[in-house]
């Protein structure tokens, strides 16, 4: 049992990531349509690749959405329209006309007359009410067809034109009028009227919305029907417009047919396997390329975080409306793992990513093109995030490549750009827009998973931060010295391909722990008294060597980053104070040589291996007396192959050619600060 747990203890870290794994590969599953795929890819006016295909059951033709957009269209058009009838009108105005006629008009003409005009005014009102008075006017056509409502019974049909509008009243009361002869009476009676007809019929909206959703619901989605075996398209023959729609309706009920109680299981299998694949391939990359990416738990995990989130943000997006997925800034991916690792890592997780959502978006083949393409752009124009500059710049070309593979899709899918959807580069412009805040979420993931971006380097590297001033103050030399190295070692990185930023900024706080004890260190010595003359070679040794410890704490307190820190750990490696322990040998015979050495680690990277150098040839190269080209090759010479010689690069996964860089920049560095001129001969 003990065995057990002892080995449970040294593979914990195998075995979670294997759960990570497991968890990331079902999360993804469970993120995917619950539908199969089609086994047939297809375009629009291409020609069918495949086989001859035959139809492998009975299904129905379903109508495209346009044609289904036109039958909505016909019905909203054509729709009735609902009026309610207030009754109680007319008695109203057949009253108060009976009132109005005996003080306007009866008293001032003959009997008969006035008998026979009262009756023509019954006749207009009964026009006027035949079908209805509107209140106001709407716009519909004449001919649409109306029902009128007296409550929830039907009690009158005809047409919109047939009910009075404000404007045609004059009009129905001259043609009342003219069929019986007394139009002359005309302006006597619109006086009349005008003062007593009232609208009795409104419109009834919310019925009619009902009565329209009703018919809009009988619409049949499909058209004809595909019996089993009939021959749908051959080989070789184009797809057009009617085989297309055929296609997508069998594309369709494949699907939904495939993914039934039946096979789920065996689906949901094929899925798991698929992405399983995928995952494990990222795994072996960095397994086989990036050993210390693997090794770090926190890092593997924020790489599969971010993988998943994608293909989350992804599936809400497609799930909600599929025409917006090219607002889903992908290329934030390789933009986020670029800043905190590295181009080819980052590019090879973007490829697998989109080759994920490939089973999620429309049109797969054109979405992964297009995300692909972009992903290569972002990796090849950001090379430097921390400038803002670059970002925008980046960004846009990002956003251009979109726009032109867009656009190339589609004529070759259409054949022309008649039809081309303008709105959908607004989309290409908002994915661009959003990819922007990879900066805020580069600062927050930074505080999440404790990574380091180069934007936080940069940040570091400003010599009024309070470390650094602190470090100015009490131990001028070695803010000195520090200065100098990090120009050395950014130098050094720079030929030879090195996080120049990282180093630099290492460089700027590998010497911190002299703080504590600044005047125990030559540079800081200005009063020619040296303090080690009162101690042993032992106890100096001490409080030189501890200064690397006591750098670590101070940078853990102020809470730079394990990064950084690695430069304090290793920047002298496990070499010996070698002037103590010589002095020391010269007293005693027999000297431990663990009292003498420095803790260690040796450097394990390019960038603490070219700290190690530079810092010892800066420091050395304050000994050299009258300096000349020669001595100082010399000089370079000697102290990196004593460092090679006592294996202290043996870690670090940096070549012989490469240090042999390095060595050629620092003699050139040093030539410059000496200021040396070619030896002319006298």
């Amino acid at each position: 049992m003990k065995d057990f747990i002892n080995r449970l203890y040294r593979n914990h870290s195998l075995i979670y990531k294997g759960l990570l794994f497991i968890a990331t590969t079902f999360l993804i599953v469970y993120l995917f349509p619950k539908s199969g795929k089609f086994k047939y890819s297809f375009e629009k006016g291409k020609p069918w690749q495949s086989e001859n295909l035959y139809a492998p059951f009975d299904f129905a033709i379903k109508k495209t959405d346009a044609e289904i957009d036109a039958d909505k269209k016909v019905i909203s058009e054509n729709a009735q329209l609902y009026f309610d009838i207030d009754n109680s009108v007319k008695i109203k105005v057949e009253s108060e006309y009976d009132k109005q006629f005996k003080i306007q008009l009866a008293d001032s003409l003959p009997t008969r007359i006035a008998n026979n005009l009262y009756v023509v005014g019954k006749s207009i009102i009964s026009e006027l009410y035949k079908y209805g008075v509107l209140g106001e006017n709407y716009d519909f056509l004449d001919d649409r067809a109306i029902t009128i409502l007296d409550g929830r019974e039907k009690i009158n049909e005809g047409f919109y034109s047939n009910l009075i509008k404000q404007d045609e009243l004059t009009p129905a009361i001259d043609k009342v009028l003219s069929e019986n002869n007394y139009l002359s009476y005309k302006t006597d009676f619109v006086a009349l009227f005008f003062d007593i007809i009232e609208p009795n019929v409104t419109f009834n909206k919310s019925f009619t919305d009902k009565a329209l959703e009703d018919e809009l619901a009988k619409i049949a989605y499909t058209r004809g029907s595909i019996a089993k075996e009939t021959l749908i398209v051959s080989k070789g023959e184009v797809v057009d417009l009617e085989k297309y729609q055929i296609l997508k309706s069998l594309q369709s009920e494949y699907e939904s047919q495939v993914w039934s109680k039946s096979n789920y299981n065996w689906v949901l299998f094929a899925y798991t396997l698929l992405v399983a694949l995928a995952l494990l391939m990222l795994l072996l990359f960095l397994r086989k390329y990036r050993p210390v990416v693997f090794e770090n738990n926190t890092k593997v995990t924020f790489i599969f975080f971010n993988l998943s989130l994608m293909i989350f943000i992804t599936t809400l997006v497609v799930n909600y409306n599929s025409k917006y997925i090219y607002i889903v800034p992908i290329c934030i991916l390789p933009l986020v793992f670029k800043a905190f690792f590295d181009a080819r890592l980052g590019l090879f997780a973007h490829v697998l990513t989109v080759l994920l959502l490939g089973f999620i978006v429309p049109n797969s083949y054109e979405y992964m093109f297009l995300q692909i393409i972009a992903g290569i752009v972002t990796i090849l124009t950001v090379s430097e995030l921390y400038k803002r500059a670059n970002l925008f710049i980046s960004v846009g070309q990002i956003t251009l490549i979109y726009i032109i593979a867009y656009f190339a899709f589609f004529v070759i899918h259409e054949g022309s750009i008649d039809e081309l959807k303008w709105e959908t580069f607004i989309w290409f412009i908002l994915c661009g827009l959003a990819t922007l805040f990879v900066q805020p979420l580069i600062y927050a993931y930074e505080k999440l998973f404790g990574l380091v971006s180069d934007v936080s380097l940069l940040e570091l590297s400003d010599t009024n931060s309070k470390l650094l001033k602190e470090l100015s103050n009490k131990a001028p030399g070695t803010f000195h010295h520090s200065l100098n190295v990090a120009n050395l070692a950014e130098a050094s990185a720079n030929e030879i391909g090195a996080n120049a930023m990282l180093v630099r900024v290492g460089a700027l706080y590998h010497d911190i722990g002299k703080m504590k004890n600044p005047t125990y260190f030559t540079e800081n010595q200005s009063t020619g008294i040296n303090p080690h003359d009162e101690l042993s070679s032992k106890e100096s040794a001490s409080i030189i060597i501890n200064h690397v410890i006591e750098g670590i704490e101070i940078a853990k307190k102020n809470n730079l980053p394990d990064r950084v820190i690695d430069f304090i750990r290793t920047h002298h490696g496990t070499s010996l104070v070698y002037y103590f322990y010589t002095k020391e040998l010269k007293d005693f015979p027999e000297v431990d040589k663990g009292d003498f050495k420095y803790p260690g680690p040796k450097p394990f990277s390019k960038e603490t291996a070219i700290l190690m150098m530079c810092d010892s040839i800066e420091a050395a190269s304050k000994s050299l007396k009258e300096p000349t080209t020669t001595k100082i090759e010399a000089f370079v010479e000697n102290i990196i192959n004593k460092q090679i010689e006592e294996n202290q690069f043996l870690n670090a996964n940096i070549t012989f050619k490469e240090i042999q860089s390095i060595k050629k920049v620092l003699k050139y560095k040093l030539a410059n600060i000496y200021h040396l001129r070619i030896e002319y001969p006298e």
